[in-house]
């Protein structure tokens, strides 16, 4: 399989990187600065490039079976700019499946069902700036004729690679407040050969 990785970088973009090569999938990262990618292996291709530019994102997608997004908010709007260019580029080659890493606020709240745990009073955070963006990129995929899953965890801390945690459809596992980066990112993985969360938000916790 041909899996393109955005946001490869990053805390959970990178344990994507290397599960998917563990795995033996072929792997794309666009990437801005490649150099901060130090693994040499005969499966990974490197573009140099950015998501908010749509000719880079046409080049990395040529040949992909699969899309996993690890993009953050870098505190701007990277996430709901370069989503656009994204489904785009997918139904323009044929692609279906993407899988993005979100955040548990973009899950529906128990207290207040009608709403996003980040609108109500179940969310914690003092912001929501950055739900907002992944909010908007939660719409565009529902708008779209993509097979999306979100992956939504609550705090991320780095920590351990457990392998057990909790998972739930559109809400936050009860009582759940964290998992880590390295359980996130094998979940997330793991649904390159699933089809049981498509077009689903899934929240995901210990």
């Amino acid at each position: 399989m041909n899996i393109l990785i955005l946001g490869g970088t990053g805390r959970v973009g990178s344990q994507l990187v290397n599960y998917a090569l563990e795995d033996k999938q072929h792997v794309t990262v666009l990437v801005r600065t490649p150099e901060k990618i130090q693994i040499n292996h005969e499966n990974l291709t490197l573009f140099r490039g950015n998501v908010l530019n749509k000719d880079d994102i046409i080049r990395a997608i040529y040949g992909i079976d699969v899309i996993i997004s690890a993009l953050n908010t870098d505190g701007g709007t990277t996430l709901s700019e370069s989503m656009p260019f994204i489904i785009e580029a997918m139904e323009k080659e044929g692609i279906k499946r993407i899988i993005t890493i979100g955040t548990a606020g973009i899950l529906q709240s128990r207290i207040s069902p009608k709403l996003l745990r980040y609108q109500s009073s179940e969310s914690k955070q003092k912001s929501v700036r950055a739900a907002q963006e992944h909010n908007k990129v939660y719409d565009m995929l529902q708008q779209s004729n993509l097979e999306w899953t979100i992956v939504c965890p609550t705090y991320l801390p780095d920590g351990e690679r457990l392998g057990k945690y909790r998972i739930e459809p559109n809400f936050l596992p009860e009582g759940g407040s964290k998992i880590s980066v390295p359980d996130t990112a094998e979940f997330a993985f793991s649904q390159i050969k699933s089809s049981d969360y498509i077009k689903t938000r899934v929240g995901i916790a210990y």
